[in-house]
């Protein structure tokens, strides 16, 4: 009995140190980093939990944030009161990918800083070369469109 205690508390644990930890963010802070990028190709997925096209699209962003040139952020646009979900989602999921919160209330002040074509529809992309060029993509992406795009936009 000891030992199943032991080895559930084990993978408890496991899954918990291995996600990564959900930074709660204003949009000043994320707009910094939109800002300034360091890599030759960011990328901010915007997202939520209750969004089945934007969980369905997470695996290729994981994989992405892999490759050589490009960081990847998925930005959380929960609603304030769900961070404690959003962070139970991200350990569940096991998500390597540096995951922000963007902790506002109001969606309208800032998506249009974001990009003035974003709608406010969700799964939303905004990609930015290290030139400053910004690049906005308003729905999901399969695997395939989103290794396109980023092969379009580092070139």
């Amino acid at each position: 009995m000891m030992k199943k205690i032991f080895f559930a508390l084990f993978i408890i644990l496991s899954v918990h140190l291995s996600a990564q930890e959900v930074e709660v963010v204003k949009f000043a802070d994320l707009q910094k980093k939109i800002l300034y990028t360091e890599a030759p190709l960011t990328v901010f997925n915007f997202w939520a939990t209750w969004c089945a096209p934007c969980i369905k699209e997470l695996p290729h962003f994981e994989e992405l944030d892999n490759s050589e040139n490009v960081k990847v952020y998925l930005v959380s646009i929960d609603f304030q009161s769900e961070l404690d979900r959003v962070k139970k989602f991200v350990a569940k999921k096991n998500l390597k990918t540096e995951v922000l919160f963007l902790d506002e209330k109001d969606p309208d002040s800032y998506m249009g800083k974001v990009s003035n074509e974003w709608s406010g529809a969700i799964p939303a992309t905004l990609f930015v070369t290290d030139l400053g060029k910004t690049y906005f993509h308003e729905s999901a992406f399969t695997k395939e469109e989103l290794e396109k795009a980023v092969k379009k936009y580092l070139n």
